[in-house]
């Protein structure tokens, strides 16, 4: 008698290595006919044997399960954005910054960029556990129950593969699919889908996972994360990944030097019409991981790899009218407002004009016919009028005087290429963007609560800062349109949540001009507190490491503010949180302050990461070059010749890892 575990296993076996060598090989080993049998012959199998089931067999594919919210995760793992470069000047200017930075040959990994919906999938013990989307890059959406329904995603590895790791990818929809689905659609009568790469990100987060099953979506793989991968370059994690099971595009070749890049970039530019899916551009890494660790990040991007984009589609069009936006800080954005047309997979109706010295510089009139293009392939934008088809009666276009929202008049400051309106409490637009930033992700991250809901807490005349979102209630919010009880409580849950956010996010969060999220971590750091920040005069702010006189000019004037004062004072009575925590205080130390400290070559006891993140503990700079301003360098194993040469030179003294970890104790 056959026993059942022994056979459910050999079939799972099968299926998955038919499975793989169809959409992963590209080659049939089975009929679909004869697959689909012995899918069959396994579902029934483990009906009958409950007690056998795995979230990982061939059966779960099918999909079925429905999600109705998916769940924010934070990635263990920051994804982050890559630099993007248009030519080969770009190019050339990132090798020549990169060579400063590290010692010996560089050899570049060339892969194609393919446009689709980025993803994390995180394998423990072979086994797929988790996949996230790219969300804002510090955490994203659980779509688990949909990527399992992607056949080129292995529920379960083989070979030699690290006990947790992450890849990452981008999910992409082939035009052959794409097409099919939108035939189809158009014969059932409905509208047909854009793109493919908008199809592929809306799938991702449909609820019902049986008609994400239903959609031939591919996983491509490109990047290996987590401590312990043992490979020592880009390409080599490539291979390593293709090893275990994932499709991992071919494409890939190894340069050495950006000429080579180029013609790799030339070869693609020419045939990428010819592939199967949609492709923006390639991107280049720095092969040795070695290498890479030295460059480290800036804020947002990894200084080892760049994205070189290819040419921008173009086409013509009328301009129709020219609006004008107010933003949160007060920015006048002129809109052309356009005759729709077709461009890269998408309807363009509008592009941003910028400013009134661009409009100036194309000579940009209502009624032109003008060249658009997308920008990156992502966002449009107007880079020249075909003046021989100008109409006679054209006129010359007159930038606004008065805010179109509250008709104040516009000021200009000098060397700034935007109007601003200065009414900054009593134009809605400026009020709403602000609150509107406030709950956002990277900042208080308010469950609940969108844009939309913003703009009518706002108009309802029920907030008028974010200050009186802490004040609301439920019965003032359930009378509000599309607004339910269950839906007026989780945005009351979320608010209530939202003083635990830690107070760096809370400074980026209050929308002070030129404070972004790394200026408000800076400052964080440096004051501890609101309070603190508040006294700090415009020399003050200078003195702090990354902040010049724009920011310093533009704090100052936010805490001269009285209302600005009485609406942070409202915050610190709700419970936000406007000081360092006693948890994030400890730790830290001035051990090391004044103290600018450059880091290579390889550890043993402590990793780069976690070496630079101690010097940052106890009050010191992290510097990623050699100059006179480097107050001494941590050196490693396999520090490079011309880094100690130049050490050296400027007479720069070298630590241990030993001595530096004795002298912050």
């Amino acid at each position: 008698m056959i026993n059942p575990k022994e056979h459910i296993l050999k079939l799972r076996k099968e299926l998955r290595d038919h499975n793989y060598s169809y959409y992963v090989l590209d080659r049939a080993t089975i009929s679909d006919f004869e697959f689909d049998i012995k899918l069959k012959e396994l579902q029934d199998l483990e009906a009958k044997h409950p007690e056998f089931f795995d979230p990982n067999s061939p059966t779960q594919r099918v999909g079925g399960a429905v999600t109705k919210n998916f769940e924010t995760i934070q990635h263990e793992h920051r994804m982050y954005s890559l630099d993007n470069s248009y030519s080969k000047e770009d190019l050339q200017d990132w090798e020549t910054r990169i060579k400063k930075l590290v010692d010996g040959d560089i050899q570049y990994t060339c892969e194609l960029k393919y446009d689709g919906a980025s993803i994390s999938l995180t394998y423990e013990n072979g086994l797929l556990t988790k996949a996230v989307t790219r969300g804002d890059g510090f955490q994203g959406d659980d779509v688990t129950a949909n990527v399992k329904t992607i056949k080129s995603v292995p529920l379960q590895l083989k070979g030699d593969y690290p006990i947790k790791f992450d890849i990452r990818g981008e999910i992409v929809l082939p035009f052959e699919g794409f097409n099919k689905m939108n035939e189809e659609r158009i014969e059932a009568g409905e509208e047909p889908y854009r793109n493919p790469r908008n199809t592929a990100s809306g799938s991702l987060k449909l609820q019902d996972s049986a008609e994400v099953a239903k959609r031939p979506l591919e996983c491509l793989l490109y990047n290996l994360t987590g401590p312990e991968i043992k490979v020592s370059s880009q390409f080599e994690s490539l291979e390593k990944a293709r090893a275990w099971g994932f499709k991992v595009p071919d494409a890939a070749k190894l340069a050495g030097s950006i000429d080579e890049v180029l013609k790799f970039v030339d070869y693609w530019e020419n045939r990428r019409h010819d592939l199967p899916y949609e492709t923006d551009g390639v991107v280049i890494k720095v092969n040795n991981l070695q290498q890479q660790e030295e460059l480290g990040y800036t804020a947002k991007a990894p200084r080892w790899a760049m994205a070189y984009k290819f040419k921008a589609e173009q086409v013509s069009t009328k301009l129709n009218s020219i609006t004008y936006q107010v933003g949160r800080t007060g920015a006048i954005t002129p809109v052309a407002n356009l005759e729709p047309v077709e461009l890269a997979g998408t309807t363009v109706k509008r592009a941003s004009l910028h400013n009134a010295d661009q409009i100036e510089k194309l000579d940009i009139r209502v009624g032109d016919e003008v060249f658009v293009e997308k920008g990156g392939e992502i966002i449009p934008k107007i880079i020249a009028v075909d003046i021989n088809k100008r109409p006679v009666d054209s006129v010359e276009t007159q930038y606004i005087t008065l805010c179109p929202q509250c008709e104040t008049e516009l000021v200009r400051q000098e060397g700034e290429a935007q109007h601003y309106c200065p009414n900054y409490n009593g134009c809605n637009p400026q009020v709403i963007g602000r609150i509107q930033h406030y709950i956002s992700r990277k900042a208080m991250d308010i469950d609940g609560l969108g844009g939309e809901t913003v703009a009518l807490l706002v108009n309802e005349g029920l907030i008028s800062n974010y200050s009186d979102l802490y004040e609301l209630t439920k019965e003032q919010i359930i009378p509000l349109e599309r607004m339910a009880e269950k839906s007026a409580e989780n945005l009351i849950s979320g608010i209530s949540k939202s003083v635990s956010i830690p107070f760096e996010r809370v400074l980026f969060a209050l929308g002070i001009r030129f404070v972004g999220e790394t200026v408000a971590k800076k400052l964080a750091k440096h004051y501890k507190s609101i309070d603190a920040i508040a006294k700090a005069t415009e020399e003050d702010l200078v003195n702090v490491d990354e902040i010049g006189v724009k920011i310093a000019e533009s704090v100052t004037a936010f805490f001269a503010s009285e209302k600005n004062l009485n609406i942070i004072n409202r915050l610190r009575q709700f419970g936000v949180q406007l000081e360092i925590s006693a948890d994030e205080l400890e730790g830290q130390t001035d051990i090391l302050k004044g103290d600018s400290i450059v880091v290579t070559g390889v550890f043993k006891t402590i990793s780069r990461n976690d070496l630079k993140k101690l010097i940052e503990k106890n009050g010191g700079k992290v510097s990623s070059s050699i100059s006179s301003k480097t107050t001494y360098i941590v050196a490693g194993d396999n520090m490079g010749p011309s880094k100690r040469q130049k050490a050296e030179a400027l007479d720069i003294a070298l630590i241990s890892e030993d001595k530096f970890l004795q002298k912050i104790k």
